[in-house]
């Protein structure tokens, strides 16, 4: 196995203790015993980072706004997530030196192109950031940085016991699954979700450790937080089989708002990307936040009390601290409001993240899931289309946001099931769950998590060969032990060449190092002992070559060209500029090497 290069620089006196440690675990313990004490390891510290990020931000936003009253507007609520984006922004800015970033897409990044290293950081920084940014009032939740903090604590600890790139990866995954498991105290939720979203190797051999991380990481929290369900709603009406149609239009509507919500996304992200100045993002997007939180106040923070509300078929929320609240009773405003608050939630996660705000989407999904449910079936209940159980509908749209923002209906279904403890749900969840990811599919393949890679072609999916692909670089694959031949040189300087080179191939290149064309072997192996022609340049026996590569192809696009051309050797131009050589051969070995790394014997 090749080991990734790592980030960590230890003191000498731990590296001393730590190559000794090593040497006790390679004579005692085999691998699997040494993961599932890691995995125990993992789910202690998983969860605990977990606790702390949700008590911070929670504790936080209590002192904030406790003293506020329900019946009018407060100014404040315009500033205080202007000053939380702003502590966050300094925070990486000035002491941690990095641009903010979003969690999950990252954990992705580094799988996928940086051997699952995740700097030291990143293990504390997230906490910090999106304890000011959520408990000051930015819209978004904490979930994501959970789960970026517990996979940098997996990815760190692998890189200090020096674990290949397939055991960091599977501790990345560990850790992610504990942290998410933690902060909803939900085991199977954080397993199905590490497979969903994180993993990219599923074997037998991982699910004994993912079991033992997340139930670790739940132990952890009832020993801190004691035993709470986090949206304590009991339903217990059966599946009325009925009611099956308003759970196919609510799995539609779920989809339909999951698309808004990221084409939303990306669109604020793009704009923002466009204010070069961080200054100008920030008041900005801090700007639009404090009027649209102003305005409807149920955008607070996380809004874990909203849907705790809605969820009990109370829509109070939408009009508390509000300039609206006079009109609470007002039927048309209320309708109006329900629509407001579901689609601005959108774009009040995104210009959180725009102004360089730390969070994650989960929240927001959970919240316009249950505010979408409950509006369903209050709607419909209102002009006697149906008689429906608005909690019960409100627990529904939760998973059917899940399922379709983030591409992970699974987690969807048993994360909402844990949560509430709505198991007579199972039905209904599945079947809002599967159609809002099959509709969002219809318009979007990519989640908010992974267009970005998707788009740069460095996504890793559960399509191994794929992935494989995606793990390999072209800039590693470039041979340049061939022979390069100057454009003034005759076919007699060329056969000197020929006897010194071990290569086939000869590239024709000019002083400043443009590729002009090649001369193959084969081309002149009938000529190239006739002496008669031994004046005749080797512009005229050069040919261009159909397929070049360029060192910022896709691994895929690569493969796809090797397949079309069916040559064994392809050059590698950059703007014209000849850098190399890639070889089929190597392509195919680097492939099967890259094969063994992510993948159990």
């Amino acid at each position: 196995m090749t080991k990734p290069e790592t980030s960590l620089n230890a003191p000498s006196w731990m590296q001393k203790r730590l190559k000794r440690f090593i040497r006790w675990r390679t004579n005692n313990l085999n691998d699997k015993q040494y993961i599932m004490i890691l995995s125990v390891v993992v789910g202690i510290i998983a969860g605990l980072s977990a606790i702390v990020i949700k008590k911070s931000a929670h504790y936080i936003e209590e002192l904030l706004t406790s003293s506020f009253s329900g019946d009018y507007a407060n100014v404040l609520y315009i500033v205080y997530p202007a000053i939380g984006i702003l502590l966050a922004v300094i925070f990486l800015r000035f002491v941690i030196r990095r641009e903010p970033g979003h969690g999950i897409p990252g954990v992705l990044h580094a799988i996928s192109r940086k051997n699952g290293i995740i700097k030291p950081h990143n293990t504390f920084s997230a906490i910090i950031t999106s304890a000011f940014t959520v408990g000051f009032g930015g819209s978004v939740g904490l979930e994501g940085p959970t789960v970026s903090t517990g996979a940098a604590i997996g990815s760190n600890l692998g890189q200090v016991l020096r674990l290949n790139f397939k055991q960091i990866t599977l501790m990345i995954s560990l850790a992610s699954a504990a942290a998410m498991a933690a902060i909803f105290q939900s085991p199977i939720a954080g397993i199905v979700f590490a497979i969903e979203v994180i993993m990219i190797d599923l074997t037998m051999a991982s699910i004994v450790p993912l079991l033992i991380a997340s139930s670790t990481a739940v132990i952890t929290s009832y020993f801190v937080l004691g035993k709470a369900v986090m949206y304590p709603v009991f339903v217990h009406d059966p599946f009325i089989l009925s009611n099956t149609p308003y759970y196919i239009v609510l799995g539609i509507l779920a989809g339909l708002l999951s698309v808004y919500f990221t084409r939303i996304f990306i669109a604020t992200e793009q704009l923002f990307e466009k204010l070069k100045d961080w200054r100008l993002r920030f008041v900005v997007g801090s700007v639009l936040l404090g009027l649209l939180i102003f305005l409807f106040p149920a955008l607070y923070g996380e809004g874990y009390q909203v849907i705790n509300n809605s969820l009990q078929g109370d829509f109070s929320d939408l009009f508390n601290n509000s300039i609206f609240y006079s009109y609470k009773d007002v039927g048309w405003v209320v309708f109006l409001m329900f629509l407001a608050v579901i689609l601005l939630k959108a774009v009040a996660a995104s210009v959180t993240f725009g102004a360089g705000g730390v969070g994650g989407i989960f929240a927001p999904a959970l919240f316009m899931g249950a505010f979408t449910g409950l509006f369903f079936a209050v709607t419909t209940n209102y002009f006697e289309l149906g008689q429906l159980n608005p909690s019960k509908f409100a627990m529904v749209g939760m998973a059917g946001m899940i399922s379709g923002i983030l591409h992970a209906p699974l987690t969807g279904i048993f994360l909402i099931a844990e949560i509430t403890q709505g198991y007579e749900l199972f039905v209904p969840l599945m079947i809002v769950a599967t159609i809002s990811f099959a509709t969002i599919k219809l318009f979007q393949q990519n989640s908010v998590y992974t267009y970005q890679l998707a788009r740069r072609g460095e996504l890793l999916t559960h399509n191994k060969d794929r992935t494989v692909l995606n793990l390999m670089k072209v800039n590693k694959l470039i041979e340049t032990d061939f022979s390069i031949i100057p454009p003034d040189y005759t076919m007699g300087s060329l056969i000197h060449v020929i006897a010194q080179s071990k290569r086939n191939i000869f590239p024709v290149v000019d002083t400043e190092n443009q590729f002009l064309g090649h001369i193959l072997m084969d081309d002149i192996r009938t000529i190239m002992f006739d002496t008669e022609l031994y004046s005749t340049s080797v512009e005229n026996l050069m040919v261009s070559p159909t397929f070049i590569i360029d060192p910022e192809d896709s691994m895929e696009t690569v493969a796809v060209k090797f397949q079309e051309s069916g040559k064994y050797n392809i050059p590698v131009l950059k703007n014209g500029i000849y850098l190399g050589y890639i070889s089929r051969a190597n392509v195919f070995s680097t492939y099967r090497q890259k094969l063994s790394e992510i993948s159990d014997d």
